[in-house]
C-alpha cells in the first residue's frame, strides 16, 4: 500500500518549493520597493528590467515582479496535488497521474526563479547617498536611547516612557533628538548623559549592538563567514 498509494514525497517537494518561492518573493518585493521612486535605495541592471510603454522615465523591475508573481503558481501546484489526493481510497487510483504536471511545473518554475535571483543579486547597486539621507532622521535612534538607559540601570518601561517624552519634546520644538539640551533631557530622566547623546545616527546604532546575530558590523561579518563555511562544506559533500 505504501509503495503504490504514497505521494507524500511529492507533496513534501511541492511544500518545500512553495517555501522557497515565498522567500524569493519576499526578497523580490524588498528590491521592488527599494528601486521605486519613494525610496530610490538601489539601481538594477537594465537586462533585468524593461521600459514603460507610457512613461519614458520609468524602468520596470520585470524580472523581480515575475518572480513575485510566480509564487502564487507554485502555491497553486501544492494545493492542486493535495486536493487531488484528499479523497482517494487506498491504494492506486488513476487520479494520481495528475501528480506530474504540478511537480514538474514547480520544479521548472522555482529553478528558473532561483537562477534569475542568483544572477541579479550580485549586480544590485546600492545608492549610498540616498540611503544616508533616509537614515539621517535621528528619531530612528529613539530605541537605542531607551536601551542605553536600560544599560545604566533604568527599567525598560521607565526608559521607554522617558525617551517617548523626549521625542514629544523634540516634536513640540520642531527639532531632532540630538538638538535637545542635556539639562532638558535630565529633567525628564536624570540618567541621561553625554554617552547616550553620542548614539545619534545609524552607524552608532548598529555599532552599539553586541549580541550574536545582531546588526553590529563585526557580528554581520562573523555570520557571513559562518554561512560561507557551511555552504562550502555542503558543496564539498555533494561533490
Amino acid at each position: 500500500m505504501d509503495a503504490v498509494a504514497d505521494r507524500d514525497f511529492l507533496v513534501e517537494f511541492l511544500a518545500t518549493a512553495a517555501m522557497i518561492a515565498m522567500h524569493l518573493s519576499r526578497v523580490a518585493e524588498d528590491l521592488i520597493l527599494w528601486v521605486s521612486q519613494p525610496f530610490g535605495f538601489i539601481s538594477l541592471p537594465d537586462e533585468f528590467c524593461t521600459g514603460s510603454s507610457l512613461m519614458p522615465n520609468k524602468k520596470n523591475p520585470d524580472a523581480l515582479e515575475l518572480v513575485r508573481g510566480k509564487t502564487g503558481r507554485v502555491y497553486g501546484n501544492l494545493v492542486a496535488l493535495l486536493t487531488t489526493l484528499k479523497a482517494l481510497p487506498m491504494t492506486y487510483n488513476r487520479d494520481m497521474q495528475e501528480d506530474k504536471q504540478p511537480v514538474f511545473d514547480s520544479a521548472d518554475t522555482v529553478s528558473a526563479c532561483l537562477g534569475i535571483m542568483a544572477a541579479l543579486l550580485p549586480r544590485v547597486t546600492f545608492r549610498a547617498a540616498r540611503l544616508a539621507q533616509a537614515l539621517s532622521d535621528d528619531f530612528l535612534c529613539a530605541t537605542d536611547w531607551a536601551e542605553q538607559l536600560v544599560r545604566r540601570g533604568v527599567a525598560f518601561r521607565d526608559a521607554h516612557e522617558a525617551v517617548g517624552r523626549a521625542v514629544a519634546l523634540a516634536e513640540q520644538r520642531g527639532c531632532g533628538l540630538r538638538a535637545l539640551p542635556l539639562p532638558d533631557l535630565r529633567a525628564i530622566c536624570p540618567t541621561f548623559d553625554r554617552g547616550i547623546l553620542r548614539v545619534t545616527n545609524a552607524a552608532a546604532s548598529v555599532a552599539a549592538k553586541r549580541s550574536a546575530g545582531s546588526t553590529q558590523p563585526r557580528m554581520v561579518a562573523q555570520e557571513l563567514r559562518r554561512w560561507r563555511s557551511v555552504l562550502a562544506t555542503r558543496r564539498k559533500n555533494e561533490d
